[in-house]
């Protein structure tokens, strides 16, 4: 048995999945604002199906993308984390930090602050030496979020491989940070 990460911060709880994050985590898969930059919006057996995913990869490592709840109100807001990265992909074996937050959680620093506990977790208790971050091209909120990260941008895209070659979103760009990077960077 591994031993379960659950990160915390001033506002958030990096939290295990409960069955009950299931519904409101199907509403933001389907909200075409937060999918925009991904093929499609998901339906409720492939939100579903991703819960499950995430749920796996945390038992067998103790930590991936984290249910988040905001600490004032309990309320389940998306996820945010770090997990290992498609075999498909032309960079793995990897670790990626991601996040998808619904809609009416954007612009108030829950992504960032997030993501900054889980490069905590990734650097300080893992010892992983980069982390990795991409997304389509179009996506400059997410791009944002990498940069208040202090990640920095490869001069190279990728077409993923997971996505039609017809897709506009198809061309994705990537980012990296180095745990030298993070610590130099970092106010301890």
């Amino acid at each position: 048995m591994v031993d379960l990460i659950e990160p915390r911060t001033e506002r958030l709880q990096l939290r295990q999945w409960r069955d009950s994050d299931r519904a409101p985590f199907a509403k933001i898969n389907a909200d075409p604002r937060v999918m925009e930059h991904f093929p499609s919006a998901l339906t409720r057996t492939e939100s579903d199906a991703g819960v499950d995913r995430q749920i796996a990869h945390i038992q067998q490592h103790g930590w991936g993308f984290w249910a988040v709840e905001r600490l004032d109100d309990g309320a389940f807001i998306g996820f945010v984390g770090i997990k290992m990265v498609s075999d498909e992909l032309p960079f793995a074996p990897a670790v990626e930090i991601g996040w998808r937050l619904a809609a009416e959680y954007w612009g108030q620093g829950y992504a960032t602050e997030a993501a900054q506990a889980s490069l905590g977790v990734a650097f300080d208790r893992l010892a992983l030496e980069e982390v990795m971050s991409f997304t389509a091209l179009p996506n400059q909120r997410s791009q944002a979020v990498m940069e208040r990260l202090g990640m920095q941008r490869d001069p190279e895209t990728f077409d993923h491989p997971l996505v039609p070659a017809t897709s506009p979103l198809r061309c994705h760009c990537l980012y990296r940070l180095s745990r030298e990077r993070w610590r130099a960077q970092s106010v301890r």
